[in-house]
């Protein structure tokens, strides 16, 4: 299995046992499922929990949610207030992600930089629809819009 990791933070974030589509790219849309499980449990698809481990009927705490969040037990944050907020934030956000490509792959800067002003358009108009995770070490400090 594959887990692909946030290349600043190095938080995982997701794996490819999903369905995933590369958008322009630049991003990564990656489809999950709402899943009701016993607290604790990890569902991936093709995987098969040993039947030794068979339900006993005691009552056990359940939690639910897409199962990309719980797996890889990302965390919801309200950190972008409005779109003005947001923007910021992956300009900021960006500007990092240049600073990688200088270092490992130059010639792809100048097609990052269309595509991802394309995505981020594409994103902001559907800015009431989205929710946001983070990694779960991320900690998104200190960070102002202007």
């Amino acid at each position: 299995m594959r887990i692909y990791k946030d290349i600043i933070t190095g938080d995982e974030m997701f794996s490819d046992s999903y369905k995933m589509k590369l958008v322009d790219e630049v991003i990564y849309e990656v489809y999950g499922k709402t899943v009701v499980r016993k607290v604790g449990d990890v569902n991936i698809d093709g995987f098969n929990p040993s039947a030794e481990e068979a339900d006993e009927g005691t009552d056990e705490a359940v939690e639910s949610g897409v199962d990309i969040v719980l797996n890889h037990r990302l965390c919801e944050t309200f950190a972008f207030g409005d779109k003005k907020g947001y923007t910021a934030y992956l300009k900021d956000y960006m500007k990092k992600l240049v600073a990688k490509l200088e270092e490992k792959a130059p010639d792809q800067i100048e097609t990052f930089k269309t595509n991802m002003n394309k995505v981020m358009k594409e994103l902001l108009g559907r800015f009431k629809d989205l929710q946001f995770f983070t990694g779960k070490f991320t900690r998104l400090l200190s960070f102002k819009s202007t």
